[in-house]
């Protein structure tokens, strides 16, 4: 038996140790040795180049678009290179490069959002860079007797005006193409201290018989693993969708590679999307009006998904127009509830939404009054221990018999040690007439659980702590504490109430108990500090209940 529990003690330090490992290789860049290597991904087209991926060709069904090319060029070949214009636009909350070599929006600045990393530069959503994609890209289906409709891979000419809101509050990029015999006009509407760009799309048909074109809306995306991610604090980066019958839909880029990605086609409303850690983009097509949705394998480790919406048939010298929205900055719940219906969910509570919610609208509250999220979290957490008090004390209660009757159950143990069935029977017989319940002290902790797991989810999915300082060395409580002092704190308060709590009889038992504290302060050192904040103060609060309630027990025996 000696063996068997040294061999557990070691497993869970070598457990320990691999997990401090990888998590060390994670926060210096390396790959994590619980995911696997990313595919390598395809080549980006170079600078003033068009794109070659994911613009649906004529007649084709969502779900298996292929690609479509620029004119004059054959379909899943690359474009010929053309003259292209990059457009800074620079609002108060994001900086938006357009390249009108397809009207994409080629890169998106959040300014009041650093980045994770490096505190100097701004969080990017939109961007080409090394391995990794991700766009925004609109355009048509269909074609004429003189060609393809314009599309993302398109050139665009941009008409002159402001790219700054020099004391306005709107900022308009019009870009002009003609393909196909069809105009194409997409109008970029970029508005104060707001995320959502309007984008709307006028199509003229130039030709002598009618054309049906279809407007698409695609965000495309790389599957690779977000930066800093790690198998003890992973994070969700995939593609969202809600739609008024089948509601909040969350795919995953390895079904879309495996073919296996179910989701609603067919919809008069919601919104498609690219979710991310604190942040998400998401397309908002006009409501009210049939589209069709579509998730796609575009090229090695590069996915799409889009809406599909048929503008009706527009007759020669006629002009039909369409008004969508582009949604893309941060996760944050008020904003995105005023929005579209559903947006709000793409801020991942997980399977403890019903609890984690709420609780979320009390922390909001008390940030209110406080105006510190380092404070907010430090009150919470002392009204969460008030409100289970009645419960925690039946465990405290329980653990304060036991702590009494542990030279019985010792003596127990030394008498009956040859004999494992009377041993049992005497510990029995001692917790009746003592009229202990073993279990009460789990039987507390059991129910409070749903509770701090939903914590644990409010804590790591809110941007609004992003950034947010609490004192001194704490900066960012999303982020890891540069010092070590909240694992230390941790570890030292579990040590407290490994003390305060009945000692197992076995030597090698308690040892593994003693243990456990070191072993989940090395992990906590990789933990928001936020969320370490939360254990050290419940800890402490804990050992104080605990200890009054223990002294009480014992003055009355």
């Amino acid at each position: 038996m000696e063996i068997n529990k040294r061999t557990i003690l070691w497993i869970v330090f070598a457990v320990s140790l691999v997990i401090l490992w990888n998590n060390w290789m994670v926060t210096n860049g390396r790959q994590s040795m619980f995911s696997p290597t990313p595919p390598a991904k395809v080549a980006q087209a170079p600078a003033n180049t068009t794109s070659t991926t994911g613009v649906p060709a004529a007649g084709a069904l969502p779900g298996a678009l292929p690609g479509a090319a620029a004119p004059g060029t054959v379909p899943g070949q690359p474009a010929a290179p053309v003259r292209a214009e990059r457009i800074t636009v620079t609002t108060d909350v994001v900086k938006a490069e357009i390249d009108t070599a397809g009207g994409v929006i080629r890169r998106l600045e959040l300014l009041k959002y650093p980045d994770h990393f490096d505190k100097k530069k701004n969080q990017v959503l939109f961007d080409i860079s090394g391995n990794n994609t991700y766009l925004g890209q609109t355009g048509l289906i269909g074609s004429t007797a003189a060609g393809v409709l314009p599309n993302h891979n398109t050139p665009f000419v941009a008409r002159p005006g402001l790219r700054t809101l020099d004391g306005g509050n709107t900022v308009q990029v019009v870009l002009d193409a003609e393909q196909g015999g069809v105009k194409l006009t997409k109008t970029l509407t970029f508005k104060r201290n707001d995320y959502v760009i309007d984008v709307r799309h006028d199509v003229t048909n130039l030709t002598a018989a009618p054309v049906q074109p279809s407007l698409y809306l695609q965000l495309q995306h790389d599957g690779n693993a977000p930066p800093g991610d790690s198998w003890f604090t992973p994070s969700f980066t995939g593609p969202t969708l809600w739609t008024p019958g089948e509601k909040y839909q969350k795919l995953t880029f390895e079904n879309i590679e495996k073919g296996k990605a179910e989701h609603a086609t067919k919809a008069n409303g919601g919104w498609v999307a690219i979710s991310q850690h604190f942040f998400v983009s998401a397309f908002i097509p006009a409501e009210n009006a049939a589209r069709e949705i579509f998730t796609k394998k575009l090229a090695t480790n590069l996915y799409a998904i889009g809406t599909v919406q048929p503008l009706g048939l527009v007759a020669p010298g006629a002009t039909v127009s369409n008004s969508a929205r582009l949604y893309s900055g941060p996760q944050d719940e008020k904003r995105l509830e005023t929005i579209t219906p559903g947006l709000e969910l793409v801020k991942d509570y997980g399977m403890f939404a019903i609890i984690a919610k709420p609780l979320f609208w009390i922390i909001d509250q008390i940030h209110q009054l406080l105006g510190n999220w380092g404070w907010t979290i430090i009150a919470f957490t002392i009204l969460i221990k008030l409100a289970f008090f009645p419960l925690s004390a039946a465990g405290y209660r329980s653990m304060a018999k036991m702590r009494v009757v542990t030279p019985k159950m010792q003596a127990i143990r030394e008498r009956y040690k040859a004999d494992p069935v009377k041993m049992q029977q005497a510990t029995m017989e001692l917790y009746k007439s003592e009229k202990i319940n073993p279990l009460g002290g789990c039987l507390p902790i059991l129910v409070q659980m749903p509770v701090f797991l939903a914590l644990y989810y409010v804590l790591q999915a809110s941007v609004e702590m992003r950034g947010a300082p609490w004192i001194g060395w704490i900066q960012d409580l999303t982020q890891p504490d540069p010092w070590f002092i909240l694992p230390v704190l941790y570890a030292a308060s579990m040590y407290i109430t490994a003390k305060l709590n009945p000692q197992p009889a076995d030597p090698m038992q308690a040892k593994m108990m003693l243990f456990m504290p070191l072993a989940f302060s090395v992990m906590f050192i990789f933990f928001p500090s936020g969320l370490v904040l939360y254990w050290v103060v419940n800890n402490l609060v804990s050992i104080a209940q605990q200890y009054v309630i223990t002294k009480r027990y014992e003055v009355k025996k």
